[in-house]
């Protein structure tokens, strides 16, 4: 089975984002996370992406899962 690519547009300590590292964590998925929340370029990337503002947003494969 092909591993994944994960990108994964989150804030350094929102609750949701946080809950997305647990769940990368547990199932030892690896993942790239990229700040959105301190890093302009990781968030104009994440709108263009997902059509939306909010994160968490998570990028597998060149699939968005927005919000």
């Amino acid at each position: 089975m092909k591993t994944p690519t994960i990108t994964a547009y989150l804030k350094p300590t929102c609750g949701w984002s946080q809950g997305i590292r647990a769940v990368f964590e547990k199932y030892r998925l690896r993942y790239e996370d990229r700040d959105v929340a301190n890093n302009p370029t990781n968030h104009s990337e994440m709108v263009t992406k997902s059509g939306q503002r909010y994160s968490p947003c998570v990028e597998i494969d060149g699939h968005m899962l927005p919000d």
